[in-house]
């Protein structure tokens, strides 16, 4: 595999950008084509993507299926080849979708037809939602736009039909199969606040795939990965796994009813916290049950097959390099887009790039742009701003604010902070925060590319307290995106989003003290692959640790990452 995580400088330059100008934030727009030029520009190098994963099929079920099992066997939710098994889509750290097939051959890039530039939040495998019996897939944009994909081959997803707007209300999509036993394939879908829908399968060819959605219950928040799977305990019916932060996994089987379409919870065990990613293939053994893959944090995943009463037999090693995947298509954990990598700037004023191997380490580091090229520049690295997903690297100069290399607007010398957690108020669009000299702090509302934002709001005074403010996507495990703010003596707080614009933040949360011992807190985004965001601390002595999110608002034990870290005087 190949690809490149380039930052896009000069990307606006064949185009008018319009955009709003700080100081007429509150008047009208004004146009950015008067901007002076840019006082710097960098293009981080081309980064490879890493290398096959492996995977091994277990042996053909010693039974197979016959008799009444054959009859009730649901069909693969994923099978392009027709061969009886799913195939396998998952994402890597570019936002580039690949399709692995059980056959022998390596993966192949897949494609969306007039995505190419996008890079999509999610990607679902249904399976037929309509009725002509072949596998469709569900393509979700960051802005919560939903598209079938009805053509779906082993080169790409075919042609979009169906389109609905208004899915960013759900932090959590789940293509589950068949769960209310009328033979078409459903969707669940979870609010940040724990709600839970389902939206049944209509089987039409041409119209809304969804019939109108019935509330399944609340309190699902308590889970911080939910994934559907075809048929675990041998009936048929689609059923849910979920597990909590603390790692104990249940069963929610399916009923084959549209009002109450799953039983009680039926715990499997605990240990389950161990893996990052949980995911699943339908049948892969042939014996009609779906099966269980788990992703360890080094890359290894594992194989848990069926036993066809509702639990699954010993794990055993699938195959090995799987951290090459920072989404699955049938990923149990919240989607994430905006971020996933950190920048260094040393004294000189050489900046560095790493990236983020999706295992909670970080890669080789890569020189960005010339050598002392950025010395004195007041730059910042935000979560991404447009539909490319990838971060921006902004600058603030002469009073104008540049998205890389591009002037976007006038007013910025007034603020003395600018940080970019992601999408504050759930649009589907990056934001950014900005603190003038009072203690004010401001949310300016992007535009979705990068190019401008609606006049800012008010978000509170007070905010000067803080030395530092960092935020790069969701850290609480909702789906919203977070911040974390210091103040001068070491205390450390969490500000949890709400997804609101004009109150985007719930009331503080104490994470705890002593954070003044750090020079620099950096937000790289989700650099282990768990659907939540981490945070990077760096000390005097040049030590850099990783605070891993626990899932509860707070953070696992800090795990040390590296030595000679005070080399640079800023990290992004």
């Amino acid at each position: 595999m190949s690809s490149s995580r380039a930052l896009r400088t000069g990307r606006l330059a064949a185009c008018t950008a319009l955009a709003l100008s700080a100081g007429m934030l509150l008047s009208g727009t004004a146009s950015a084509e008067g901007a002076p030029a840019a006082p710097h520009t960098a293009v981080v190098p081309v980064q490879p993507e890493p290398a096959h994963p492996s995977w091994t099929l277990p042996a053909p079920s010693a039974h197979g299926l016959t008799g009444a099992a054959a009859a009730t066997a649901a069909k693969p939710r994923f099978d392009l080849d027709g061969n009886g098994v799913s195939e396998l889509l998952f994402r890597t750290p570019s936002g580039k979708w690949w399709l692995q097939m059980f056959t022998g051959a390596d993966e192949s890039q897949y494609s969306f037809p007039y995505r190419e530039n996008e890079w999509l939040k999610d990607v679902l495998t249904p399976g037929d939602l309509t009725g002509d019996g072949r596998p469709d897939i569900l393509a979700l944009s960051s802005n919560g736009t939903l598209t079938l994909y009805p053509e779906a081959t082993t080169a790409s997803a075919g042609m979009p039909g169906w389109s609905g707007g208004g899915w960013n209300a759900y932090n959590k999509l789940i293509a589950l199969g068949d769960v209310t036993g009328d033979g078409k394939a459903d969707l669940l879908a979870r609010t940040p606040g724990g709600d839970l829908y389902l939206y049944p399968g209509t089987g039409s060819a041409g119209g809304d795939p969804f019939a109108a959605k019935v509330k399944v219950g609340g309190g699902w928040q308590a889970y911080d990965q939910l994934l559907g799977a075809k048929d675990v305990d041998g009936d048929g019916i689609a059923d849910v796994l979920a597990r909590t932060p603390g790692g104990d996994l249940y069963l929610y089987a399916g009923t084959g009813s549209t009002t109450a379409p799953l039983k009680g919870r039926v715990k499997i065990g605990g240990g389950w916290d161990i893996y990052n990613q949980l995911f699943s293939i339908d049948d892969i053994n042939g014996d009609g049950h779906a099966e269980l893959y788990a992703r360890a944090q080094n890359g290894t995943a594992y194989l848990y097959l069926a036993d066809g009463h509702g639990n699954f037999q010993a794990r055993r090693t699938w195959g090995d390099g799987w951290n090459v995947a920072s989404s699955f298509n049938a990923s149990g954990a919240n989607p994430f887009t905006g971020k996933s990598e950190i920048l260094g700037r040393n004294a000189q004023g050489t900046l560095f790039y790493y990236p983020a191997l999706n295992n909670g380490q970080l890669g080789s580091r890569q020189q960005a742009g010339n050598t002392g090229g950025w010395t004195g520049a007041d730059i910042r690295f935000a979560s991404s701003l447009d539909a490319n997903g990838q971060p921006e690297l902004l600058e603030i100069a002469d009073n104008w604010l540049y998205n890389e290399g591009n002037g976007v607007s006038a007013g910025w010398s007034r603020y003395n902070l600018v940080i970019g957690p992601g999408d504050l108020n759930n649009d589907g669009q990056g934001d950014l925060l900005a603190r003038d000299g009072s203690g004010t702090l401001w949310l300016q509302r992007g535009n979705g590319s990068g190019t401008g934002f609606a006049s800012r709001l008010k978000v509170g005074g007070g905010w000067g307290a803080y030395d530092k403010i960092a935020g790069a996507g969701d850290l609480t495990g909702d789906g919203l995106a977070d911040i974390v703010a210091r103040t001068g003596d070491g205390k450390l707080y969490l500000y949890p989003g709400t997804g609101i614009s004009t109150s985007p933040f719930k009331s503080r949360i104490y994470v705890g003290g002593g954070w003044q011992q750090y020079k620099n807190l950096a937000a790289p985004g989700d650099i282990n692959a768990d659907g939540r965001a981490d945070l990077l601390a760096s000390n005097s002595r040049g030590e850099l640790f990783r605070y891993t999110s626990n899932g509860y608002g707070g953070f696992q034990t800090r795990v040390k990452l590296g030595d000679g870290w005070n080399t640079y005087r800023d990290l992004y």
